[in-house]
């Protein structure tokens, strides 16, 4: 089967999570976190920078990893480097998505987000909601919104 790396980009600010929604393929009309491939010759950290350009004329600042998602969808595997992200400016342009939205944690689950990503809104979940059980295996909590 064959693999996909992509890096995906979790941008937080104030307690909240930036998603964007799927306009086109197969996979339309459902949530994601911005990002894309990583091309011959780049870290994760240097395609998450560009991908961000290209989808949303911003700039960001990558941040500690949060997880790396391994998943199998029919067609192929994906391996994907999740990190946490801040925006070096307020200012985002949808150049590819059909819809955004800035998802506070109790709002997460209220989008159809692609099968490759639930598991990863847990963790997020829990890494911002430091009352859960098991989030104080999680580093950062409340501060992932703040430590860049």
């Amino acid at each position: 089967m064959k693999t996909i790396r992509v890096a995906a980009a979790v941008i937080c600010r104030d307690a909240r999570i930036f998603s964007t929604q799927r306009g086109y393929g197969e996979w339309k009309d459902y949530w994601e976190f911005p990002g894309g491939k990583i091309e011959a010759g780049e870290t994760p950290q240097e395609a998450l920078r560009r991908e961000i350009r290209e989808e949303l004329a911003a700039e960001i600042e990558v941040g500690p990893l949060i997880e790396t998602v391994e998943y199998d969808y029919p067609a192929f595997h994906l391996s994907m480097d999740c990190f946490w992200c801040r925006l070096k400016e307020d200012h985002l342009t949808l150049l590819e998505a059909e819809d955004a939205r800035w998802l506070s944690v109790r709002d997460l689950g209220s989008v159809n987000w692609l099968p490759a990503d639930w598991g990863l809104i847990q963790t997020i979940a829990k890494a911002l909601r430091p009352e859960d059980e098991g989030a104080e295996s999680v580093p950062h909590r409340e501060e992932n919104c703040a430590i860049l």
